[in-house]
């Protein structure tokens, strides 16, 4: 598990960074695969998710490992990782991308939610999806399921690397998540990939104004003309930025 602890200060920036500006800033250091794929929001987000990985993995179920019984054991991993995933974080799980039986549903993810949790993420299913969706909590999964768990899914391991979406998780990296998707952050990437965004984020806002008033892409986007730097420098200014 990373040392990184994320700031609230830096946790503030990324609540107002995009996605698709987090994965060209990845993309320009040479990560490709940070998108998690085949996940969506239960429900529409009116803030980004921002939060550290704490992982669950599940395995396929074997039958006479996974009755009903199992959760008369109080550390069942899926029930440990709900309790024991940290204030501010994000509880990710690997769910083999199989969504055909429900990897939580919202009594268990309600308790994150109560927890403090920043949000949960699964490349599975989840059960009670309108449920999820109402709690004030960013939840993501693949589709909804009804099926329990159990039906297909054993939980096996508690924060170790993981696999979540063909994207490799480690405990501790970033999660941010927004309307169109979630990106993973490498620990030790935060900090400059939360500065280059956060100034990508700025210029973006004064190019779609001028693009609204009938400017050109050409040159402007990407910012390939000295005039345009100029402009948008005397922009930021005039906004006190």
């Amino acid at each position: 598990m990373t040392d990184y602890t994320l700031s609230t200060e830096t946790r503030t920036k990324f609540k107002a960074i995009s996605t698709a500006s987090i994965a060209t800033a990845l993309f320009k250091r040479g990560l490709r695969n940070q998108y998690i794929q085949n996940v969506a929001p239960c429900g529409q987000l009116s803030e980004n998710m921002v939060g550290q990985a704490f992982t669950l993995r599940y395995i396929p179920a074997r039958e006479d490992r996974n009755q009903i019984t199992v959760f008369r054991n109080p550390d069942h991993p899926q029930r440990a990782a709900i309790e024991q995933c940290p204030e501010g974080w994000v509880l990710v799980m690997d769910s083999r991308q199989d969504a055909r039986a429900a990897t939580a549903g919202s009594i268990l993810v309600t308790r994150l939610a109560m927890r403090g949790g920043a949000g949960i993420v699964s490349d599975g299913g989840f059960r009670d999806v309108a449920g999820i969706a109402a709690l004030d909590m960013p939840a993501y999964c693949a589709k909804p399921s009804a099926p329990t768990n159990l039906t297909l899914h054993e939980a096996i391991d508690i924060n170790v690397p993981i696999a979540c979406g063909d994207v490799a998780v480690f405990p501790g990296d970033l999660l941010v998540g927004d309307n169109d998707g979630v990106m993973v952050i490498p620990a030790e990437l935060v900090e400059e990939i939360a500065e280059e965004c956060a100034r990508m984020e700025d210029y973006e806002a004064f190019v779609l104004e001028q693009v609204l008033a009938g400017e050109t892409i050409i040159g402007l986007y990407p910012a390939t003309k000295d005039e345009n730097l100029e402009k948008y420098e005397r922009w930021r200014q005039e906004r006190g930025k």
